[in-house]
């Protein structure tokens, strides 16, 4: 298998209490992969992780070989370049129109002229359906569209990667169904190595090429989506039947805490689409 991002042996600890711990797997190249698990194992973590926005208690992340764990600020800003980043609020600017979000790391990361910017934002805001919507500001607009200018705003420099934290979250279950749809059908259109961070069982299960599953800071099993569906381990069981009965508890089911959630909208604006 072509690997695109392989983590070796990741582990992270708040004050000593540990989110990850000894995480292996490996990322297929040009592939939908996603990671489920219950509230509060770590999901959010492991994708800052992946990002190199934290550093691992120990462990490597490899990015086409190259591993970010401990290198320089200027390496790291050079191999964020191949990745483009959805958090789940979209995590727009909200003084900026659409097109002009999207537009922004093209602006920020390249000497591109407004003619060939705006053929980019027209490209991209075609992928996800935005073209009738581009002069209106982020508040003008349904969640939905949010998140496609948010993923077009991922796509506008051509990343070899596009990450997404819970990008289903806070929508109502049509356009749950129309955003799973766009997913997919931008990902083949793209050939982009997709990884998506859910606990929504019919995104994963219906999208993903490739599915993980964490619990109690340990990865259960990475196989495919088919492989993940007939796997007899009872975690993997409960997890995909929503049941309450079985080893995963209430107690694991509580939210992250406060200190292992994302950045403020800018920052995470700046971070997700031009690192």
């Amino acid at each position: 298998m072509d690997s695109i991002i392989s983590v070796r042996d990741l582990a992270k600890s708040y004050g000593g209490h540990a989110i990850l711990d000894g995480i292996d797997f490996d990322l297929p190249r040009g592939k939908i992969s996603a990671m489920m698990g219950p509230s509060g194992t770590g999901k959010s973590v492991l994708l800052r992780l992946l990002i190199g926005l934290e550093r691992p208690t120990r462990g490597h992340v490899l990015v086409d070989d190259e591993d970010i764990v401990g290198m320089r600020e200027h390496d790291l800003y050079r191999v964020r370049r191949k990745m483009g980043v959805l958090f789940q609020d979209g995590a727009l600017f909200g003084s900026l129109t659409l097109a002009d979000n999207i537009a922004f790391p093209i602006r920020e990361h390249t000497r591109k002229n407004e003619e060939e910017i705006r053929r980019i934002v027209t490209e991209k805001a075609g992928l996800v359906g935005l073209l009738d919507h581009l002069e209106k500001y982020p508040g003008q607009v349904s969640g939905g569209m949010r998140k496609r200018a948010g993923l077009a705003r991922a796509l506008a420099l051509d990343p070899e990667i596009v990450l997404f934290d819970e990008p289903d979250s806070g929508l109502d279950p049509v356009r749950v169904a129309y955003l799973h749809e766009l997913i997919k059908e931008t990902q083949e259109g793209t050939e982009t190595t997709f990884f998506i961070i859910t606990h929504n069982i019919p995104l994963a299960m219906g999208t993903a090429d490739y599915v993980g599953l964490l619990y109690r800071s340990k990865l259960v099993r990475f196989a495919t989506a088919d492989e993940i569906d007939n796997d007899r381990n009872p975690v993997i069981k409960q997890f995909l039947a929503g049941s309450a009965e079985g080893p995963i508890g209430m107690d694991e089911m509580a939210e992250e805490d406060d200190t292992r959630k994302q950045p403020a909208p800018e920052g995470e604006a700046r971070i997700a689409t031009a690192p």
